[in-house]
Parts: structure tokens; sequence; C-alpha cells
């Protein structure tokens, strides 16, 4: 029988997942097809065998519109998959960090939501993904939720690598500026995560980069840095794209309660999105 007291990662092939693993060193990774939290007898028996002393919960279904489309999907996995989770982990003894979004609130406060601020989601991938909230605080008292937003990173898809794959074939770009919230470069999100779970902290936490704001602003920021120079971006209205969900005009996260715990407020996401912008350069 394994030894207790590893670290596994679920959703390790994910774009958070991967940056998990690097700062967890020696941590086991999950993901599919040998591991689906959608089957809970599975999840259960993988846990338990595994002895960890800590699991991160990282597996999701992300894509927003696809969510509104499939909600049967999004609750099973955001739903029901983080329930299974977290039952497994409270029977293993192993402390859950599981990660949820800013999309949870309407956003229509005006200023950056606290982890006490009600929830209230507008769209499929919020509701399911409170659903898994509410699913881990009921199953295991020993939980960790950490809330982010606008993760942007290497190894899936993401704002950043979209304009800069757009830019080098147009003059100009088109880019809401009526939704607002604060970017998380994946890295310095999953090092706050493992501070975190040192510090034995148990609740809700919200953690993002500092800095508010609009994408509109997020893409002229991200073609400056990367010097991608004669490529205009123009700002539009959400209702111009059509899309299927709803999104929060306004789902800035408060960290204060993060800097509280760990001692270590998060640096500005545009020295974050600099830094992700030279790794890119040194692929």
């Amino acid at each position: 029988m394994a030894a207790r007291g590893g670290v596994v990662i679920i959703g390790a092939n994910g774009m958070l997942g991967r940056a998990l693993v690097r700062a967890f060193p020696g941590a086991a990774g999950a993901d599919l097809p040998s591991l689906d939290i959608t089957d809970g007898p599975a999840t259960a028996a993988f846990i338990a065998s595994s002895r960890p002393s800590l699991v991160v919960n990282a597996a999701a279904r992300t894509d927003v519109d696809g969510c509104e489309g499939d909600p049967g999907g999004a609750f099973a996995v955001n739903g029901d998959g983080a329930g299974n989770v977290a039952r497994a982990c409270a029977s293993a003894g192993a402390r859950l960090v599981h990660l949820s979004t800013d999309y949870v609130f309407d956003g229509l406060k005006g200023s950056p939501y606290s982890e006490d601020d009600r929830a209230n989601p507008v769209c499929v991938y919020g509701r399911s993904k409170l659903a898994g909230e509410e699913a881990v605080r009921a199953a295991h008292p020993d939980h960790l939720i950490v809330r982010t937003s606008w993760l942007f990173g290497g190894h899936g898809r993401n704002f950043v690598d979209a304009i800069l794959n757009e830019a080098p074939a147009a003059r100009e770009i088109e880019v809401v500026g009526d939704q607002r919230g604060r970017p998380t470069y994946a890295p310095d999100l999953a090092g706050a995560i493992r501070r975190l779970a040192g510090s034995r902290f148990r609740g809700t936490v919200h953690v993002a980069n500092d800095g508010v704001c609009s994408w509109c602003e997020y893409a002229r920021a991200i073609l400056e840095l990367a010097g991608a120079g004669g490529v205009s971006v123009r700002e539009i209205e959400s209702a111009r794209l059509d899309r299927a969900a709803a999104r929060p005009p306004y789902s800035a996260l408060d960290c204060s309660r993060y800097a509280s715990i760990t001692g270590a407020p998060m640096r500005h996401w545009r020295e974050a999105l600099g830094e992700y912008l030279d790794s890119r350069r040194g692929r």
C-alpha cells in the first residue's frame, strides 16, 4: 500500500493542472481518461489507493458557451463531480482544495466581490460551479474553495493567445469593453494555492492577479507588451457577439483575504502578462 502523505492534482493535463504539478514537486497527476470524476466509485477508489494528504481538484468543464448548450454535462462534472471528489477526500482523510470561478456572481455589484457576497450566477457554467461549491461544503469540512478569474497561461486556450493569433492578419480587432474582471496567470495561481494549502485555512478564498480591466483594455495591453504595432482594438458591447451564455459585467474579485492569510499579495496582471509573453517567445 502506498505511503500516506502525497499530493494529488486532479485535472493535471489542463492549463492550471500543469502549473500545479510544477508548483507541487512530486505530486501525482490524474486526468481523463484514467480518472473520470463523474464516476463516484472510481473516484473514491482512486483517492483511497493514492492515500494523499492533499488533493487539488482543477478538473472542470470551462467552455462557458458549451456549458449553456449542455447543462447536463456541465453539472455532471462541475457539480456532481466536485461532490464525488469531496466525499472521496473525506473518506480518505485528505485535505481538499477545489477550484471555482468569478462567474458564480451576477456582476451587478459594481465593485470587487468578497467571499461573503451572495452568489447569483447568470449562466449554466456559473450555476454548475456554484453547485460544485455547495457539494464540497456539504461533503467535507477540511476544504478550501479557491475562486479565480480570467485564467491565462501555457498549455490551453486563453485570451492572450487568441489575440496574438488574430493580430498578424488584422488591422483592427473588436473586443468587448463592458465586461470587467481580473486576469490571472496560471503559474501565479498555482503558487498561491500552494501557499494556501500550507496555511490550514478552511473556507473560501478569492485569488487573482492584482488590477481590474475590461477585455478591451486587456487586449490593448497584450498587443502593447507583445510589440504588435499596427493593430488597433475597437471597443464593442457584449450584445454584438450574440453568445449563448450571459457573462457578468463586473466580476472582479476582492483578494484581500488571500493577502491577509499569506502575507503575500498577488502581483499586477500586467507584470504577469509580460512574463507569459516572454515565455511564449522562448518556445
